[in-house]
């Protein structure tokens, strides 16, 4: 590492004030929450606005699409990224602060439409509830007559993208019709195994993500009675899923993120690693930070959303 460290932003830091309750379920500290913004006539140059997902579930989706005067024509529809928040599938919410400000920069800086899974969280919802709620979101899009999604989504340029545990559910989400993806943007993923990586070692006590706080956060979404080595967790078990075969048939690409301060780093370079033996064209991009920086920090974001949208663009010939 270089000897000036990136310095971080002083905030609550959510992964230490998680408290388990006797029944199972859990204290969350409050969060700054943005509304929608769907008014045409503001100064924003993003629009969004929420929509049910499954009421029985109390899941939601949050759309973005650029300010525009009009609608892109049907030949230049923008490419469709469904974002998953990061939290550790424990906390936070598709309108938390950070979140919505990083989908608004991804429309912003990428052009490309956005739609943001507010999924159920664990431990009240263990792992794979968020996954399941995932394929709700897909069917969402094909059944949906949105005139978001029908003037602005190109259905056949899709990419599936997450930040820390957001980047575990776009590794698990699946493909499902009518929309066709492109590839995964796996954003400083969250995953892990029994045996420690030499980032997890080095970094042990991370200001931000310190290690006990990473096995919590697995403790509390994995299926009970399962280590961490199961693949929820670690995409590297049994040498990784019949998924990746599924992906790189279906010509996937993935673009995989990380920070060299993030003890997660090791696993993210692991993985990206597997994919490539897998056959998956993978693209890396990792610098010096921490831990999902470009989402505490928008002023970082800037190297990230490059690195995105020359992933993206210009699509499919």
């Amino acid at each position: 590492m270089a000897a000036n460290k990136i310095q971080r932003p002083i905030f609550d830091n959510p992964f230490l004030n998680i408290t388990v309750n006797p029944d199972g379920t859990v204290n969350r500290a409050p969060e700054i929450r943005n509304p929608p913004n769907s008014d045409p006539n503001s100064t924003s140059p993003v629009l969004s606005k929420d929509v049910t997902l499954d009421p029985t579930k109390k899941t939601w989706i949050r759309l973005y699409i650029p300010n525009m005067a009009a609608p892109p024509p049907s030949t230049q529809k923008l490419p469709l990224i469904l974002y998953y928040h990061g939290g550790g599938f424990v906390f936070s919410n598709a309108d938390t602060s950070l979140y919505d400000v990083f989908c608004q920069g991804l429309v912003e800086k990428i052009g490309a439409m956005v739609i943001s899974l507010d999924y159920r969280l664990s431990p009240e919802n263990r792992l794979p509830a968020a996954y399941d709620d995932a394929v709700d979101g897909f069917r969402w899009i094909k059944n949906t007559a949105d005139e978001w999604v029908a003037n602005y989504a190109d259905l056949n340029n899709c990419f599936l993208s997450g930040t820390s545990a957001g980047g575990n559910l776009a590794y698990h989400a699946g493909d499902l019709e009518p929309i066709k993806v492109r590839g995964l943007i796996l954003h400083h993923p969250y995953f892990g195994a029994t045996k420690r990586t030499g980032s997890e070692e080095k970094l042990a006590n991370d200001p931000l993500l310190p290690l006990y706080a990473i096995d919590q956060m697995f403790d509390l979404n994995l299926p009970e009675g399962v280590d961490h080595d199961h693949e929820y967790c670690n995409p590297l078990a049994n040498g990784g899923s019949e998924y990746l075969d599924h992906m790189r048939k279906l010509g996937w690409r993935v673009l995989v993120t990380g920070c060299f301060d993030d003890p997660l780093v090791d696993a993210g370079m692991e993985c990206a690693k597997m994919l490539e033996g897998k056959g998956l064209e993978t693209v890396k991009f990792f610098r010096d930070g921490y831990h999902a920086m470009e989402v505490f920090d928008p002023s970082m974001s800037g190297p990230l959303y490059d690195a995105i949208k020359d992933f993206i663009l210009p699509g499919p010939n």
